[in-house]
């Protein structure tokens, strides 16, 4: 007896295993990171992105061993395999050219009425490569390539690009995505030159229905730091309507994007991330950005050399639970006198006023300590649980940038800055704090290099993280690291174990077994022939094997905030609910 085709789909589903790369969140900078072994069998870090990105190359190998098995399964597998189109290599992009167009020929040649092979296509991701005439490919092959993807991909949701587009390309690019995908595309990473900015504003302006957008602009050169203003020309004045947005991410220089932003429509923004880089000179304005859409964020990432003002951001945010921002940041506040009153700034206003007198509030509350942190908060944020630290590289003794341009003044200075900031993650400030994360995978390499902080003479690296950890520890907080694990549990070799969860490669046949080894219930009946009573059996284990699965290690930041309600759903999935509801309703009539 042949396997339907039914179920035979839903276990090549199965074992493509691409349920995280099809979410329309991307990875924020609470994502995990995971531990691996090298090609030189030494640990390395593993980023959030770069195992979304093992993830498509293990399905693929996947995919592609099922279509070479049989006829038939090459026939149910086609759908699979040009479901997710992920690259490294461009001439691999002028191959899936060649192949969509002879494959919309020969139905059009043959009056076929059946879907071209791009219509399956929900996600494009073409991670970094550099394009170069010894390739045999150029920028301007690229870009024709890339639309003529496009143009047979018209259910196409999630669109990746990591490397730099230029203007004249990302043009063409986004004319494109607005002619064949604006009524399914909700996904995109874009990284343009700066200048490019009024084309992406125009490319927003076509997409009404994304709800994730990261966008890169590449940061300028420090001959280039102090350049006048970039011409915004006819979008300086246009204001987008993005309802649907709800994950912003934008790095690189990004101060002309966020000062148009501000009068935009964003009223579904929940989770955004500002990275400047190492500019000091191109800062955003983030709390007029706040000042419109603060209050409805949950989710804040903040990071740039020059500090932002912590206190008046989070008065802003309201709903925030997740906080994130530069650890080395020298967060200065107003000193308290000896008379218990507080210095009077300049600003008459009546929110000034206030604000001085929540900042009393605040030192009062901390009482003596309150010289040995910094204050971050006016008012205790009441809903805060979880806050990232950006930076960190010198708090534990290790050197980030080479002995060469090492300066003790301010690496001291630095370390000073650490100490304040994470002596202000209290419950005082933060009520509701459950967790803090650093975010430095680079300091976290470093750690497992030396094997823990340093302590020498001027350097208190162990001192520092011990007082940490017990600070912790007395709040009943955990102390995380960007792996999500307890800070300062390193990666232990085991000489028993040839190979780990987060080794390279694949895991042999025995380990597969035991990991997806489950229990299949007897069958009720034993009166059904033996090749239906195989069959359930199959069914019920591939629904054992999806109940087993491991969650996302990204769904906790990246899934529930994507789930738009009937009243925030656009067209598509308005019309796949009433679909669904006029099957329930058939449904019902049939068992009445």
């Amino acid at each position: 007896m042949e396997v339907p085709d039914e179920i035979l789909t839903q276990i090549f589903d199965l074992a493509a295993d691409e349920d995280v790369i099809f979410q329309y969140g991307l990875p924020t900078a609470m994502a995990e990171s995971a531990w691996f072994k090298n090609a030189f069998n030494e640990w390395a870090l593993r980023s959030p992105q770069e195992a979304i990105n093992m993830i498509q190359r293990r399905s693929y190998a996947t995919k592609k061993a099922i279509m070479l098995t049989c006829k038939r399964w090459r026939r149910l597998g086609a759908e699979f395999l040009y479901r997710c189109l992920f690259f490294d290599n461009p001439s691999r992009l002028h191959l899936l050219c060649d192949i969509l167009e002879s494959d919309a020929r020969d139905r059009e040649k043959f009056e076929n009425p059946s879907v071209g092979l791009g219509w399956w296509t929900r996600r494009i991701h073409l991670t970094r490569f550099y394009a170069s005439p010894n390739r045999g490919t150029s920028m301007d092959d690229m870009c024709s390539a890339l639309t003529t993807v496009i143009k047979h991909c018209p259910n196409l949701s999630i669109f990746i690009v990591e490397w730099l587009m230029p203007g004249a390309t990302f043009g063409l690019v986004a004319d494109s995505l607005f002619k064949y995908t604006r009524k399914a595309l909700h996904t995109v990473h874009w990284k343009l030159p700066a200048e490019s900015i009024p084309k992406v504003i125009w490319a927003l302006d076509s997409l009404p229905l994304v709800l994730a957008a990261h966008i890169e602009f590449e940061t300028p050169t420090a001959s280039t730091e102090l350049d006048e203003a970039i011409h915004l020309g006819s979008t300086q004045d246009i204001t987008l309507n993005l309802p649907y947005l709800q994950q912003l991410t934008l790095r690189g220089r990004i101060s002309e994007f966020v000062e148009q932003a501000i009068g935009w429509n964003l009223s579904g923004l929940r989770n955004v991330a500002f990275d400047c880089g190492y500019s000091k000179f191109d800062i955003p304005n983030v709390v007029g950005f706040l000042e419109e859409f603060g209050d409805q964020l949950t989710v804040l990432d903040l990071d740039s050399v020059p500090p932002f003002e912590i206190p008046e951001i989070l008065e802003l945010c309201p709903q925030l639970e997740m906080l994130s921002f530069n650890g080395d940041w020298r967060l200065q506040s107003p000193p308290l006198l000896s008379g218990g009153g507080v210095i009077e700034d300049d600003g008459p206003d009546e929110a000034s006023s206030r604000r001085r007198r929540q900042s009393r509030t605040m030192r009062l509350s901390l009482g003596s300590h309150h010289t040995e942190m910094s204050i971050l908060t006016h008012t205790p944020h009441p809903r805060i649980h979880t806050i990232g630290l950006h930076g960190l590289l010198h708090a534990f003794g290790f050197d980030p940038i080479g002995k060469s341009a090492f300066d003790p003044l301010r690496s001291r200075v630095t370390r000073r800055s650490n100490d304040l900031n994470f002596a202000a993650l209290n419950r005082a400030q933060f009520p509701q704090l459950r967790c803090v994360r650093v975010l430095s995978r680079p300091l976290l390499i470093n750690l497992n290099k030396e094997d823990g902080p340093k302590q020498d003479e001027g350097v208190e690296g162990l001192d520092r993280y011990n007082r940490w950890w017990d600070g912790c520890v007395d709040m009943g907080v955990r102390l995380e690291d960007a792996t999500g694990g307890e800070l300062g549990r390193l990666p232990q070799d085991d000489d028993n174990e040839d190979d780990d969860e987060y080794s390279v490669g694949y895991s042999s046949g025995e380990d597969e077994d035991e990991e997806w080894e489950v229990d299949v219930p007897p069958v009720d009946s034993d009166d059904d022939p033996p090749h239906v009573i195989e069959l359930r059996q199959l069914i019920k284990e591939c629904q054992a094997m999806a109940e087993d699965r491991d969650e996302s290690p990204f769904s906790q930041f990246i899934g529930p905030a994507f789930r738009p309600t009937l009243s925030m759903a656009g067209p598509a999935e308005l019309r796949i609910e009433e679909e669904e509801e006029e099957e329930e309703e058939e449904e019902e009539l049939g068992s009445d």
